[in-house]
């Protein structure tokens, strides 16, 4: 792959547009996950696919079945945590 770099500007809501370029690279459309990853002062954007989603989520699901959370109960710990910051 040939590299390509793009400038993008992140609005005022916080969104940020992926130029055409590398969408149409990356084959990014509508709905394609993508995970980040903040080291120090650079983050890294990296296309998730169905196995690699299931990859990273499996650790989590089994420290919560471990814990005793259940799925329900996951949109609210999750809204609690972020009322905290």
């Amino acid at each position: 792959m040939e590299d390509i770099i793009e400038m993008g500007t992140i609005s005022s809501r916080g969104q940020i547009s992926i130029p055409s370029d590398i969408r149409k690279e990356m084959n990014l459309k509508e709905g394609t996950k993508i995970l980040f990853l903040l080291s120090d002062d650079s983050l890294l954007v990296k296309k998730v696919n169905a196995e690699s989603f299931g990859e990273i989520t499996r650790p989590l699901k089994e420290a919560a079945k471990k814990a005793g959370f259940k799925e329900s109960e996951v949109t609210g710990i999750i809204q609690r945590h972020r009322s905290k910051k």
